[in-house]
């Protein structure tokens, strides 16, 4: 597939998503950098913004299996991978699989449940597999993990430790829609939800092969020193407890390289770096003023003012 392809394909694919989701072309937009980058999503938003919505749509638009789960206190790692129980019928232990044994996953209100059970995911997230009783089982590709959590509630919740807070490419919010919007929302749903209508617009193996496409953007070495400059300064800056991991600085790159291919250009320019920069590396640091509990919008300040103070590259 090529550049040109995986832009068109991702066109559709955002004004899919938008016959359901309204008023958020934005952070639609963003979900799909992620996508096409093989990450995940962290939505950190109140109830009711069309988070669940969102997922699903997102996953009728590419033909995908689809699973939600439900984190509570009491969910188990093995609710969620998968477990062997012995068959009386076979005579033999079987294999159930879990829901991470799926396309997109939508791990609800990840903050509820065990730091155990929250870390059977790193695994899944980070090389794409799941380990069961010693086997391993590979996942189906794409593997897309959209998880949330409710910001302002704070009683019963386990909070996302470093480790699995920075195997998701992004931080998004999709927040309230404008007054135009909610009116759209109104209009649509009146009779019945638009989502039952939808209609695909690409399959799994467009999503893998512009997967694979967007790797092979250019970035030269203008671009790159700007990326290890940015994520440098998160390590430099007196405001900053906890900078920006090596992850976080190839995840930069990544997201930068499907935001230009979004863009339908198959090198990336600063601005491309810039773009993503906000929502890669916010909830990849810890101010000094917060201490361990994580605040997106001072993160995002933070983000913000090093994008300024950072000399953009100009080549000749």
């Amino acid at each position: 597939m090529d550049i040109r392809t995986v832009t068109e394909m991702s066109e559709k694919l955002i004004g899919n998503v938008e016959k359901v989701i309204f008023g958020k072309r934005s952070e639609i937009k963003l979900i799909t950098v992620a996508l096409l980058s093989s990450g995940h999503v962290l939505l950190d938003d109140i109830p009711g913004t069309g988070k669940t919505t969102l997922a699903k749509a997102l996953a009728k638009s590419i033909s995908a299996d689809f699973k939600r789960v439900q984190f509570t206190p009491d969910l188990l790692p093995s609710d969620i991978t998968g477990i062997n129980f012995f068959s009386q019928k076979e005579n033999e232990f079987i294999f159930r699989a879990g829901p991470v044994f799926s396309n997109i996953l939508l791990a609800d209100e990840i903050n509820r449940t065990t730091p155990r059970t929250q870390s059977a995911l790193l695994e899944c997230m980070g090389e794409f597999q799941a380990t069961i009783d010693g086997v391993t089982y590979k996942l189906s590709p794409p593997f897309f993990v959209i998880a949330t959590q409710n910001p302002i509630e704070s009683q019963g919740t386990f909070p996302l430790p470093e480790a699995q807070t920075d195997r998701f490419l992004m931080k998004l919010a999709l927040g309230y829609p404008d007054k135009k919007a909610e009116t759209a929302v109104l209009d649509e749903y009146v009779q019945t939800s638009p989502l039952d209508a939808l209609e695909p617009v690409c399959t799994r193996e467009d999503v893998v092969a512009a997967q694979t496409a967007v790797r092979g953007v250019k970035v030269s070495e203008l671009v790159k020193r700007y990326i290890v400059d940015i994520v440098d300064a998160t390590r430099q800056s007196d405001r900053v407890r906890l900078g920006v991991s090596p992850r976080g600085t190839l995840a930069l790159m990544r997201a930068s390289q499907s935001w230009a291919a979004v863009e339908g250009r198959d090198y990336v320019l600063p601005d491309d770096v810039k773009a993503v920069a906000v929502p890669v590396l916010s909830h990849r640091i810890i101010s000094r003023s917060q201490g361990t509990i994580r605040i997106s919008e001072s993160n995002s300040n933070i983000i913000e003012y090093i994008l300024e103070v950072t000399p953009v590259p100009v080549s000749d």
